[in-house]
């Protein structure tokens, strides 16, 4: 399965999150170490669901990235 990831820059570091996975989160001081600490944050939140014998969310969550030419003040 292939999960949309949210990576987002805050003010010292990056964060993410798995919008099909509430509580999903994790952060990292740079992007490759967010979408690596990411990746381990998913497979723990899914293990920890299948030992509560919790369904574990099909992906339906899409990522699309739009180019704006001009920005609006």
């Amino acid at each position: 399965m292939r999960y949309a990831v949210v990576i987002e820059k805050a003010e010292g570091n990056y964060s993410a999150y798995v919008p099909d996975l509430p509580g999903c989160i994790t952060t990292g001081e740079t992007i490759e170490e967010v979408k690596q600490m990411i990746a381990e944050a998913i497979e723990f939140h899914i293990e920890g669901m299948r030992e509560q014998g919790l369904p574990i969310p099909k992906p339906i969550s899409i990522a699309h990235e739009v180019e704006v030419l001009e920005v609006i003040n």
